[in-house]
C-alpha cells in the first residue's frame, strides 16, 4: 500500500503553513511538484521554497509532475475537464507506481485549500479506482478566499446571510437574484464586468499572499475598468495572473 499525504499549502505565503501542514510534510519520502512550465515557474518555485524551509530532515526526494494543458471548452466544459483529469490522472498514477515504493509515503502540495475549487482529490478517486493499492488524508489549508477577506478587513457574508462561492463562467450569467454576498473563483474573462454593476460593489485581488498582491474595492460600476487594466498589466508582466473576488449588494451589513 502506497500513502498520499495532500496538503494545503496557502495561497502564496510560506508563513500562512499550517502546523499541521508542516508535519505532514516531513512524513513524506517523495514530494510530487506539479510543474506547468516556466509560465507558471513561481508557483513551482514556491512550493519547492516550502520544503527547503519547513523540513527538517534531509533525505527527502522531490519528483516533477507534468501537467497537461486543458483544451479549450469550447460547448462541452463537462467533457473537456473529465479528459483532462483522465489524463492528469494516468500520469500520476504511473509516476506514483514507479517513483513511491510500497510502504513509502508520497506529498502533493495543493495551491489553497485541496476542498475549494481544486481538482486533486476527485483526480486521487480516479487514481484509486484504476486499481493501484492507494490511501491518502487531507491537510486543509490557507485558501485565497479567506486571504482576500482578511486583507480587505471584511467578513464575507452579511449578518445571518448565506453566501454563494461559484466561478466567473457561472457568474456570466448574470448575478444571481436570491444572493446578496458572491465570491467568484476561476474567472479568465472577467465576468465582473459584464454584470449588471447597479448597487453592487467588490473587493478584488491578486497574487495574494505573494510579493506582488494586488488589491482593489469598490463601486463595482467605478472598479471594473480599473481592474481590468491592472489585470491585464499583471498578466502582461507575470506571464500568469490569480485573483479572486467578492461581489455583494451595498446593503449587505
Amino acid at each position: 500500500m502506497r500513502n498520499i499525504l495532500i496538503i494545503g499549502i496557502g495561497a502564496g505565503n510560506p508563513d500562512h503553513m499550517t502546523v499541521e501542514a508542516i508535519a505532514a510534510l516531513n512524513r513524506a519520502d517523495v514530494l510530487f511538484i506539479p510543474d506547468k512550465g516556466e509560465e507558471k515557474a513561481a508557483l513551482r518555485h514556491l512550493r519547492e521554497t516550502i520544503c527547503a524551509r519547513f523540513i527538517r530532515a534531509p533525505g527527502y526526494r522531490t519528483v516533477p509532475v507534468a501537467i497537461p494543458c486543458r483544451a479549450e471548452a469550447g460547448n462541452d466544459y463537462q467533457g473537456v475537464v473529465d479528459d483532462w483529469h483522465a489524463r492528469i490522472s494516468e500520469s500520476y498514477r504511473a509516476l506514483f507506481e514507479t517513483e513511491l515504493a510500497e510502504g513509502q509515503t508520497g506529498a502533493l502540495l495543493v495551491w489553497g485549500d485541496p476542498a475549494l475549487y481544486d481538482s486533486t482529490l476527485r483526480i486521487m478517486e480516479r487514481v484509486a479506482a484504476s486499481g493501484l493499492a492507494l490511501d491518502w488524508q487531507v491537510y486543509p489549508g490557507i485558501s485565497s478566499v479567506q486571504v482576500l477577506a482578511a486583507r480587505h478587513r471584511i467578513p464575507l457574508n452579511g449578518i445571518g446571510t448565506p453566501i454563494l462561492f461559484t466561478t466567473g463562467r457561472r457568474l456570466g450569467r448574470g448575478f444571481p437574484a436570491d444572493q446578496d454576498s458572491v465570491v467568484v473563483m476561476l474567472d479568465g474573462e472577467q465576468a465582473f464586468a459584464k454584470v449588471d454593476p447597479a448597487g453592487l460593489e467588490i473587493f478584488w485581488g491578486a497574487y495574494l499572499g505573494m510579493p506582488d498582491e494586488l488589491l482593489l474595492a469598490g463601486p463595482l460600476a467605478e472598479m471594473a475598468p480599473r481592474i481590468a487594466e491592472v489585470r491585464a498589466e499583471a498578466r502582461a508582466r507575470h506571464g500568469w495572473i490569480m485573483d479572486t473576488y467578492l461581489l455583494r449588494r451595498r446593503t449587505v451589513a
